[in-house]
């Protein structure tokens, strides 16, 4: 069986080669290949003095972006292949820094233990296989006959889970040694369950910075300094661009609207005359996630969609077609398959209201002019020129790093990942699509991310430690309203100093609480102050807190004992995960890791003229 794998990897790499070598002929033929330092071997990063690849950057890249578009049905913006780009870098200097983790640690992984993984270990894209289940639940008999058949051998697929068994079977390896003494204890795990199923109910007083008369401090340099070398890590800045962005908005009519309404009320009619309601939603229904599916949007109750779409949805027996109803999304046909109290499995067709054809032709014809006119890609008064001749106006804005950018409310896509894709300051990119509108975008200005210096964060350093200076100045008031209702009530205390009484929730120890905030002083000491009585000063987000404990309830112990099996499972399974994460944050951590990436793209840009 492993010879068969091993036979069929032949047609994996008949594409990858027919792949690569049409990359490689396009590259010697272009005019790169005699002035480019960027070649097939080019290295985008270093992981401990070994390199990663671009090729094996790009063609991660390639695999991820297929997979996303066939998820999504449609093209990926530029801002969605950062993300992908990104994740692609992640996964390869993980995964070489796993491999020189195995060969410190001598983990192998031998032929046979491929093999019977293989057998009797599927992996979860197999078990979440239709084709692999019988009455709803994988079936390891039908798995096992697709791999002794002609098919698993001829397709590859024997290959591929050669590949996959012999990345996971290590990995698995290492990280069973990572948490092999993750161990939970009966008292651990009482503990954990009190801290969510204990509760509290309290009355406070919220000390805050409007009680004091005085509110200077004096913050040192010497504390600012402190503060900055402890948390230098929180100090990086995302790069940051300055755009000029033209807009040409694909305008809608209501003579669009009433359009698209026409073609709802011929798909009704249609589905009316006998047509299964599924077949038309596949073959038009512009929700195409949905549509794939047959219009089906899955079982739930209310708050799913929007006012308009459940009224009609809840207002239809099973089996019933509404007439076309309108929301912010277009038009639509929706039918209930079943009904149970609020719950109900829906469907539905949209047709998006857009411009006409012949709206859309003048929208294209504009653009197209526009991103003519601008001309030169390196050419920033062209770009003004442009938008003069069309009668546009640019818009001046701030596109960050890793961000996608908006603009009056409106996604703008791809601009942001293009300003940070090795361009200079007075480039003009293409013209980039959406469904509202075109854009064009010249970078005006660009700064780069990275750390920042203290000079830059001094005086947000400075706002922060004040505020917590601030703060404890509150202290000696906070204790007077302590001592006051010690020997009163703290509604009397609270009301000598003019301030309110609040009264929280029932709470646990991990919830948040208004005015007292989240893993803060005071919460933990609502489970500690006796019943009844006052508690305090202690510290909250925003001032000091001087509580009484009105009610308290401790978590059942028989209700913990009966569900004690699941947690010990749960909590494991959690602190084992939180074992290899911490491992692999210390492992990235501790090595050297060169990202060339920018670099490279860089040079490639101005290697092709781009």
């Amino acid at each position: 069986m492993l010879q068969s794998m091993r036979s069929a990897a032949k047609y994996i790499w008949i594409v990858l080669i027919v792949a690569f070598v049409g990359s490689f002929l396009l590259y010697e033929t272009s005019g790169l290949a005699g002035r480019s330092p960027v070649t097939t071997s080019t290295a985008i990063a270093t992981v401990n003095g070994e390199d990663i690849l671009l090729t094996s950057w790009q063609n991660a890249v390639t695999s991820l972006e297929q997979q996303q578009q066939q998820q999504l049905g449609r093209g990926i913006t530029l801002d969605e292949r950062k993300t992908l780009e990104d994740r692609a870098y992640d996964e390869l200097v993980t995964e070489l820094l796993l491999q020189q983790e195995y060969k410190r640690r001598g983990i192998t992984v031998t032929d046979d233990e491929i093999l019977e993984a293989a057998r009797l270990a599927p992996p979860p894209q197999a078990m979440q296989s239709p084709d692999l289940q019988t009455d709803g639940r994988f079936d390891l008999s039908k798995y096992q006959r697709l791999l002794a058949s002609p098919m698993a051998r001829q397709s590859g697929m024997l290959a591929g889970l050669e590949a996959y068994y012999r990345n996971e079977i290590p990995k698995q390896k290492l990280f069973d040694q990572i948490a092999s003494d993750a161990y939970v204890s009966d008292e651990r795990l009482w503990q954990v369950y009190r801290d969510r199923h204990d509760s509290a109910q309290v009355s406070y007083v919220l000390v805050g910075q409007s009680a004091l008369t005085d509110t200077a401090v004096t913050i040192t340099d010497a504390e600012i300094s402190q503060f900055f070398d402890r948390n230098k890590k929180r100090f990086t800045r995302p790069g940051r661009a300055v755009v000029s962005l033209l807009t040409v908005p694909r305008t809608v009519t209501s003579a669009d609207s009433a359009d698209a309404k026409a073609r709802i009320e011929k798909l009704r009619a249609e589905i009316v005359a006998g047509a299964k309601f599924e077949d038309v939603a596949k073959r038009e229904s512009t929700d195409s996630v949905s549509g794939a599916n047959g219009g089906s949007l899955g079982k739930g109750g209310r708050g799913r969609f929007a006012a308009d779409f459940e009224t009609a949805m809840y207002s239809l027996k099973p089996g019933d077609l509404s007439q076309p109803v309108r929301t912010p999304f277009g038009w639509h046909l929706i039918r209930v398959d079943s009904k149970s109290g609020d719950t109900l499995d829906v469907r539905h067709i949209l047709v998006s209201i857009g411009q006409s054809d012949s709206s859309a032709t003048r929208t294209d014809r504009r653009a197209d002019s526009l991103a003519s006119k601008a001309g030169s890609q390196e050419d920033p008064e062209a770009f003004d020129a442009a938008a003069k001749a069309l009668g546009l106006s640019p818009a001046s804005v701030v596109a960050f790093e890793k961000e996608p950018l908006t603009y009056a409310g409106r996604y703008v896509p791809s601009v942001s990942a293009w300003a940070f894709s090795g361009v200079r300051a007075g480039e003009t990119s293409d013209l980039f699509d959406s469904p509202d509108a075109y854009f064009l975008a010249r970078v005006d200005s660009l700064t780069l991310g990275g750390p920042q210096p203290l000079s830059d964060v001094k005086e947000d350093i400075r706002r922060r430690l004040a505020k917590d200076k601030r703060i404890e100045k509150l202290r000696p008031i906070a204790e007077q309203i302590a001592v006051a209702a010690r020997t009163s009530t703290l509604e009397a205390a609270a009301a000598q100093r003019s301030l309110q009484v609040g009264k929280s929730p029932a709470f646990s120890r991990v919830d948040a609480v208004p005015g007292m905030g989240q893993f803060e002083p005071a919460i933990g000491a609502s489970f500690t102050v006796p019943v009844g009585q006052i508690g305090g000063p202690f510290k909250a987000v925003d001032g000091m807190v001087v509580l009484r404990v009105d009610s308290r309830t401790d978590a059942s112990r028989p209700a913990f004992e009966v569900d004690k099996a699941t947690q010990r499972k749960q909590l494991l399974q959690s602190l084992r995960q939180q074992r290899v994460d911490e491992f692999l944050t210390n492992l990235r951590e501790s090595v050297t890791v060169v990202d060339k990436r920018s670099n490279v793209m860089v040079t490639l840009r101005r290697q092709s003229g781009v």
